[in-house]
């Protein structure tokens, strides 16, 4: 018998019409893409490929600013992985074709 108190993390997923935040509690020590995989969350939305899922903790994405990658990351209590859809179109390239929009009607 051990006296590790399990910790409580949420993992959470959204898209634009529907959202789910699941609550779960692990061990210490346990990582985000464990506890990804824990929640059951790809029960609901079967689309998510966990192994090539960008996630993130409260917004800040795991492996970039000091974060290790979700395989190595290791839960905190109260922690929140959030699992990111991928993105339909490049923010840079949107961007690039609205400022040439503007400066061809400014132009014209």
């Amino acid at each position: 018998m051990t006296d590790i108190e399990p910790i409580s993390v949420e993992v959470a997923y959204a898209l634009p019409d529907k959202q789910k935040i699941i609550e779960l509690l692990v061990e210490p020590g346990t990582t985000a893409y464990v506890a990804v995989c824990k929640s059951g969350i790809t029960k609901i939305f079967p689309e998510i490929d966990v192994e090539t899922a960008k996630m993130g903790i409260f917004g800040q994405a795991l492996g970039t600013k000091g974060l290790k990658p979700a395989k190595e990351y290791e839960m905190q209590a109260g922690d929140r992985v959030e699992i990111y859809r991928p993105l339909i179109s490049d923010p840079k390239e949107v961007r690039r074709k609205r400022a040439e929009k503007a400066k061809a009607e400014k132009d014209a």
